[in-house]
């Protein structure tokens, strides 16, 4: 039995598709992202790479597929996108692609929010087990490993803005509250740097520095 990469199979894909001028084709195992700069043009990629993972006896799970407006005309109304085989590919507000929210506007953005309500049911779920049981060195270490640093997988891509690092941190900020019993923003901030727990604007800068360095690297192997 020949063990073959999957990204093997899918060369192919990427050298058919990027045929078309201006488009762009992103592949990560078997999750496939299509950036083209018209409709016309996306609805002739989708197509040319639905032709290639056919001939590959794969199919497109219809389930997982939408499309988004990045750009000036982001509130502009879109003609349909549809496969071969007559699926229309429906036009979304947001979508997520490797973890990562993606949502419609004038400039590339990302989305928070989900990011924030799983950070608090994790939290929540670990708090809720053993909050005022454990030490606070251990619920701490536990939010740190299981809830806080999880939930900050892919923003390194991310741009986000002052006040998107800012309601990251308020979220740490609320929970030191409620795990020390205070009202004091103070106390909290104090609790943090006494037990060396980095803030999410702390933690993404820190992950920024690191992905471009890697990515340097990657450039300079090419």
């Amino acid at each position: 039995m020949l063990d073959v990469p999957f990204a093997l199979y899918l060369d192919d894909l990427t050298t058919t598709c990027l045929s078309i001028p201006g488009v762009c084709v992103i592949l990560y195992a078997n999750d496939i992202l299509l950036i083209a700069p018209s409709v016309c043009d996306l609805d002739a990629l989708v197509r040319m790479c639905e032709f290639e993972l056919d001939k590959l006896d794969m199919i497109v799970n219809t389930r997982k597929l939408c499309c988004l407006q990045i750009g000036p005309r982001n509130n502009a109304s879109c003609l349909p996108v549809s496969l071969s085989v007559g699926t229309v590919i429906s036009w979304v507000n947001e979508m997520r692609y490797l973890g990562i929210f993606i949502v419609r506007s004038r400039k590339f953005k990302c989305s928070l929010e989900h990011t924030k309500k799983l950070f608090y049911h994790a939290a929540n779920a670990v708090f809720s087990k053993i909050g005022r049981i454990a030490s606070e060195e251990v619920t701490l270490q536990l939010i740190k490993s299981k809830c806080l640093t999880v939930r900050l997988c892919g923003l390194e891509v991310c741009p986000l803005a002052k006040s998107d690092l800012q309601s990251l941190d308020f979220v740490i900020n609320r929970f030191f509250m409620k795990l020390f019993i205070t009202k004091n923003i103070e106390t909290a901030k104090y609790c943090q740097e006494y037990f060396d727990f980095s803030l999410p604007s702390v933690l993404w800068a820190k992950r920024i520095a690191k992905f471009e360095v890697s990515f340097e690297c990657f450039l300079s192997v090419l």
